[in-house]
């Protein structure tokens, strides 16, 4: 399934093109990083749409504060870094007995220095994966009971700074390196929608990996504005460059790929792809890892084979139940 289906839609569509004609009443989503950036455009998306949504957030006030601007989004406590906080949120959805049909993994941090959880497993890896991991796996019951649910991980061109690195992953015996650990924990993003997907399409689960393009919001928080600027992030006068051919987009664009996979019912029957640019990319000729430069690379489009090979989806997933059970 990994070719590009000819959706309609380009690099320039918006959530307000992926959306035209869709109904979301009666739909329940689940948006983490939702009070921020493109978490925020498809908390904003699924609102005009009609879907109830469940914002999760470590910091409810400031969460609440940043949504004022969107209608009847509800926020709840969550701490994809504590395990006890992930279970608490989904207990309490699960004991509402309601049926979630659309679950966006949306929050992320990128490239900080080292830090570790309260396990001593390296922050991007936890949070980027793990905590989803942990989450989307307890809300199982709840995404079956939909009849058709839709799990979009958000990952990145990143994918291509490291593949995962299963004898390692915590960087507890290799030199720490931002981009690299960030790449792996986006590798880990496309692998997790694979083996979800396999492992659930049979419940009506279908799972999706996005890249949204380049989009300078807070995630960037830990790249100086000369970085950006030598990459081609930002023009002379440290502005964000919007070129949508080269990945680099507004966030109404950038959110539109995560709400197209969620939502559109030309996507029935998929799943288990990486998907940019509003359809699925193609499979990348080179195995090869990039050297973690932050850089604008012209032709860098689709996804590494590493990222959706289903053997390395399904060592992931392992290693992942291992990593909690050991937390």
């Amino acid at each position: 399934m990994q070719t590009p289906m000819g959706s309609g839609f380009s690099a320039a569509s918006t959530t307000y093109d992926v959306l035209e004609g869709i109904d979301l009443h009666g739909k329940i989503a689940i948006v983490t990083g939702g009070y921020s950036g493109l978490g925020k455009e498809t908390v904003r998306a699924f609102r005009s749409a009609g879907a109830d949504v469940i914002v999760p957030a470590r910091d409810v006030a400031r969460a609440a504060g940043e949504l004022a601007d969107i209608d009847g989004v509800v926020v709840e406590e969550l701490d994809l870094l504590d395990p006890a906080s992930i279970d608490t949120f989904a207990d309490r959805f699960l004991a509402g007995g309601r049926a979630l049909h659309i679950l966006v993994n949306s929050a992320g941090i990128m490239a900080n220095p080292l830090t570790r959880d309260a396990r001593g497993y390296e922050s991007q890896f936890a949070t980027n994966h793990l905590g989803h991991f942990q989450l989307t796996t307890r809300l199982l019951p709840a995404l079956r009971q939909a009849g058709g649910a839709r799990v979009v991980a958000v990952s990145s061109r990143g994918h291509r700074y490291s593949d995962v690195d299963f004898d390692d992953p915590n960087f507890e015996h290799r030199e720490y390196a931002p981009y690299p650990a960030y790449g792996q924990s986006k590798t880990a993003n496309v692998l997790f929608a694979v083996e979800l997907d396999a492992r659930e399409r049979a419940d009506g689960i279908r799972a999706f990996a996005v890249h949204p393009g380049s989009i300078i919001t807070q995630l960037a928080r830990y790249s100086d504005r000369e970085t950006l600027r030598e990459g081609g992030f930002l023009d002379e006068n440290y502005e964000p460059v919007i070129d949508p051919a080269r990945g680099l987009k507004t966030v109404e664009q950038g959110a539109a790929t995560q709400v197209w996979c969620a939502v559109s019912p030309t996507l029935d029957g998929y799943g288990g792809v990486y998907c940019e640019d509003v359809d699925i990319a193609t499979v990348h000729t080179s195995d090869e890892a990039d050297t973690g430069v932050l850089a604008v690379t012209p032709g860098a489009f689709g996804v590494l084979p590493y990222a959706i090979d289903p053997e390395n989806a399904r060592r992931l997933w392992k290693l992942s139940e291992e990593l909690l059970d050991r937390g």
